[in-house]
This record gives structure tokens, sequence and C-alpha cells, in this order.
């Protein structure tokens, strides 16, 4: 009988851990997906910044708006609780998201004014989108030193 008791009480407590234990692979798969959709299009700026590609007017003002669109993606329920680093694999979102979501929605916010800015510049010529790149680049790489991890 103490056998029986044991090994109910363990099972109940095994099942409850995995009940806690939530699978945040959807929320994860979602915001890597935007960062990707944000890399390729400061991609296609970038090359053009960088004279890499000629200058294309249409497909530099595409790009700025999709950089803004991917900016006004509502976050919080792309970060839930307990899917940093700290507590799973696949991940380079530090804890300090959680800790300070203030500051990362402020850097997030960042990167929506900087995307504005590159659609304002996007259409005017390479004069225009060189400087916008660099406040987007600022942007990228503020919320990348307080809240990515390494590669590892």
């Amino acid at each position: 009988m103490t056998r029986l008791l044991t090994a109910a009480t363990a099972l109940s407590l095994g099942l409850a851990g995995a009940a806690m234990a939530q699978d945040h692979s959807d929320q994860m798969k979602a915001r890597q997906g935007q960062f990707r959709i944000l890399a390729i299009n400061l991609g296609t700026l970038g090359d053009m910044a960088q004279g890499k590609t000629e200058y294309d007017a249409e497909a530099a003002q595409a790009a700025a708006d999709t950089l803004v669109a991917v900016s006004m993606i509502h976050q919080p329920p792309l970060w839930p609780e307990g899917s940093s680093t700290a507590e799973m694999d696949g991940t380079r979102a530090k804890p300090e998201i959680w800790t300070d979501w203030e500051g990362f929605a402020s850097k997030w916010a960042g990167l929506g004014e900087a995307a504005g800015a590159m659609q304002t510049a996007a259409g005017e010529g390479l004069d225009a989108i060189r400087p916008a790149m660099g406040e987007l680049g600022g942007a990228c790489k503020a919320c990348h030193d307080s809240y990515r991890a390494p590669r590892n």
C-alpha cells in the first residue's frame, strides 16, 4: 500500500510539473519570424545603402513599409514568461526582457521610430536612406546590447 501511495504521489507531482511547463514554441517561432522579416528587409535597404545593389525606389519603399508594419506588431503575446534563454533552448532572448519590460518596450518603440524615418526617406534616394540606415542600426543595436544573448 505504501508503494502504491508513493507511486501515485510521484505520478501526480510529475503530471503537475508537466502541466505547469508550457510550450512556448508557437510564440518563439512567431517572434523569430518577425526578426527574420526585419533582417530580410534591412538587408535590402542596407545593400542599397552600401552600393552592393542598385538603388530601387520602389523596392526601398516596400522594404521600409514592411519594417514599419513589423514594428507595429503587438509584442506581449510573443514574449510569454518562461521563454528566455534561462528556461528554454533555441532562443537568444535574455531574461532581462521580463525583468525590464518597460525598457524592452521602449527599445521596440525606438525601432518603430527609426522604421518610420526610413519609410519617409526610402523613396528619396541613396542620400536619404543612408542616414536612416544608421538610425535603424542604432535602434537594433540598442535592443540587442541589453536583451539579446550572443550566439553560442
